[in-house]
């Protein structure tokens, strides 16, 4: 089993949550690569797929959700996976990690944790105080679901 971290980042502040992830998911060789850099063939049946997003218009990045797309129809099948994604902590502010755990789901991926958002100050950050420990804290979650999920 692999840990595949998947991103898209227009200020590094989700390229930062994506590598303390992949940092805290270190035992399951994981490793945090741009959308653009990455290669779907790569996924195998129990893999962790994480995918994180900045929220562009109400929803994930464009890069992001035509990945999502390319992994549908059941291409996700016996994969686990999670989503996040970074947002302005505003009344009203979208919910990109929700929609992409949805277009998981529909890919046929076991989603392993709810949606997790982090918060970035302003619209370019950088990240508020304390989110790349929740990110950490978030990612050993991922990983005691995937040892329950192992132990019959």
């Amino acid at each position: 089993m692999k840990a595949h971290i998947v991103y898209d980042s227009a200020y590094g502040n989700t390229k930062a949550v994506a590598e303390a992830v992949a940092r805290a998911l270190k035992p399951l060789r994981a490793g945090a690569v741009s959308v653009t850099d990455f290669d779907p063939g790569n996924l195998a049946a129990e893999d962790l797929l994480v995918v994180g997003s900045p929220i562009n218009g109400w929803r994930p990045t464009p890069k992001i959700t035509q990945l999502l797309a390319q992994l549908g129809e059941g291409r996700l099948k016996g994969v686990n996976a999670a989503a996040f994604d970074t947002r302005v902590r505003f009344f009203i502010h979208g919910d990109a990690a929700r929609k992409m755990t949805k277009l998981l789901k529909e890919g046929g991926a076991n989603i392993i944790a709810d949606p997790a958002p982090f918060y970035v100050r302003g619209t370019e950050g950088p990240l508020r105080n304390g989110e790349l420990e929740k990110a950490a804290s978030w990612a050993k979650s991922l990983a005691t679901a995937l040892e329950r999920k192992a132990t019959p």
